[in-house]
C-alpha cells in the first residue's frame, strides 16, 4: 500500500533531508520512527522536496510503501482509521523538531516527487536588527544594510517564466537547469521582516537561496533592478550572487493534482521531460 505523509520540521539541527552516514537527517529520523511503529525495517521514503542542512519545512510531503497487514493492525483495539493511528503513534516516537500532520492512503501511481505540480518556498530577511525577534532567530536572516523591498520585488518578477536557471544553480552532471519559475515576489510585513515567496514547478540545487542572493544587492542599491535578469541571461554563475544562509528558507507547500489520473500523468510527464538526475540532485532547492 502506498501512503502519503504530510510533515513539517525545524531544520536547524538536521543535516538536511537526505540520509548521510554519521549525520542526523530528517529522512533517517522519520524512517527509524516508522520502523518502530510499523514493526519492520526502515522504509524507503520519497520526498517532494529535499532540503539542505538548516532549511525548514512547513508543508513537506513524502510517500512510502507499507505492507497491508502492518497498515491494518495500526489501530490496535481502537476504532481509529489506520492513518490517524499512525500519526498518533509517530507523535510518541518522533523528536520535537519533526511533526507528521497526516497519513493517507493514495494510489500506487502517486509519486511525492514526480506527481508534484509546484513547490512554494518562503525566505525571511530582516534589515532592522533592533526589531529582531529572538523567538524567530532560527528562521530569519538578519542583514546589515537597509533593503528596498520594492526594488527587490521588481527585480524578482523579471525572472519569472520558463528559463534556464544555470546562473542560479549549482551544476550537476547530467541534470537540466531549465525550470518554470511561476512566481517570485517580495513584501515587508508589519513586523519589519521582508518575506520572499518563490514558486516553481521544480528547483535545481541551491536555486532558491541563489535567487534570493541575486536580488539582495538590488535591495541594497548596489546593483540596478535589471541586474538579476542580466545574470540569468548570461547563463553562468556570477560570484557577485551570494547563496544566502539556509535558515531563512522554508518549504511552505507542495501542490499535487486532485485526480488520480492527473497525478499519474504528471508523474509520467516529469520523468520524461527531466534529464537524468544524479543522487543528491532533485526537485528541491537543496537550498
Amino acid at each position: 500500500m502506498r501512503i502519503r505523509l504530510d510533515l513539517a520540521y525545524d531544520g536547524t539541527d538536521f543535516s538536511g533531508w537526505a540520509r548521510q552516514p554519521g549525520l542526523r537527517t530528517v529522512e533517517e529520523t522519520l524512517a527509524l520512527a516508522l520502523a518502530t511503529v510499523l514493526r519492520g525495517d526502515p522504509p524507503r521514503l520519497t520526498v517532494g522536496g529535499r532540503t539542505d542542512a538548516g532549511v525548514h519545512a512547513r508543508g513537506s510531503v513524502c510517500h512510502l510503501d507499507v505492507d497491508e497487514a502492518a497498515w491494518t493492525r495500526l489501530p490496535g483495539r481502537s476504532d481509529r482509521p489506520p492513518g490517524q493511528a499512525l500519526v498518533t503513534r509517530l507523535r510518541g516516537v518522533l523528536p520535537d523538531d519533526v511533526v507528521v500532520r497526516d497519513a493517507t492512503e493514495v494510489d500506487a501511481g502517486f509519486d511525492a516527487r514526480f506527481s508534484a505540480l509546484r513547490r512554494r518556498y518562503s525566505y525571511r530577511l530582516l534589515d532592522r536588527p533592533e526589531l529582531a525577534d529572538p523567538l524567530r532567530r532560527r528562521d530569519t536572516v538578519v542583514v546589515r544594510r537597509e533593503l528596498d523591498e520594492s526594488a527587490m520585488d521588481s527585480a524578482a518578477r523579471s525572472l519569472v517564466g520558463l528559463r534556464d536557471f544555470a546562473a542560479f544553480c549549482r551544476p550537476r552532471e547530467g541534470a537540466t537547469t531549465v525550470r518554470t519559475l511561476l512566481d517570485y515576489t517580495w513584501s515587508r510585513g508589519e513586523d519589519g521582516v521582508l518575506v520572499g515567496t518563490v514558486v516553481a514547478d521544480a528547483f535545481c540545487h541551491s536555486m532558491v537561496r541563489a535567487l534570493v542572493g541575486g536580488v539582495v544587492p538590488v535591495g541594497e542599491d548596489r546593483r540596478p533592478v535589471s541586474w538579476p535578469a542580466e545574470v540569468l541571461e548570461a547563463g553562468v554563475r556570477d560570484p557577485a550572487v551570494r547563496v544566502m544562509p539556509a535558515h531563512g528558507l522554508c518549504l511552505e507547500e507542495i501542490v499535487y493534482p486532485g485526480e488520480v489520473s492527473e497525478q499519474l500523468a504528471r508523474a509520467q510527464e516529469s520523468r520524461t521531460t527531466r534529464a537524468p538526475v544524479r543522487p543528491g540532485d532533485d526537485t528541491s532547492p537543496g537550498s
